[in-house]
C-alpha cells in the first residue's frame, strides 16, 4: 500500500511524502501506521479522525484534515491523504 500525504496552503503544495507499507497488517493498521510515520516526517501532531473525515476516506480513498482535526494550531490550510496503490 502506498499513501500520499500533502500539506496545502493557499492552493499551493508546501510539502509532501509518500509512505509505503508492504506488511501483512490490516488496511486500517497500515493507514494508521502510515499517518503516524508521515506526521513524524512532516513534523506534525497526529490529527483526529472526525466522522466526516472517515466518511470521505471510505468513499474516495482520500481525506483532508483541517484545523478542527488537530489539537495544536496549524500553519497550513489542510493535510490531505490519498491512497495511490493498494
Amino acid at each position: 500500500m502506498r499513501i500520499w500525504f500533502k500539506i496545502w496552503k493557499d492552493n499551493h503544495l508546501l510539502k509532501d511524502t509518500v509512505i509505503t507499507n508492504k506488511s501483512s497488517d490490516s488496511r486500517t493498521h497500515k493507514i494508521f501506521s502510515a499517518l503516524e510515520q508521515a506526521c513524524y516526517e512532516l513534523d506534525l501532531s497526529k490529527p483526529i479522525w472526525l466522522d466526516t473525515t472517515i466518511t470521505d476516506f471510505k468513499y474516495h480513498n482520500k481525506a483532508r484534515f483541517y484545523q478542527d482535526n488537530f489539537v495544536e494550531t496549524i500553519d497550513f490550510d489542510f493535510l490531505e491523504i490519498q491512497v495511490i496503490e493498494e
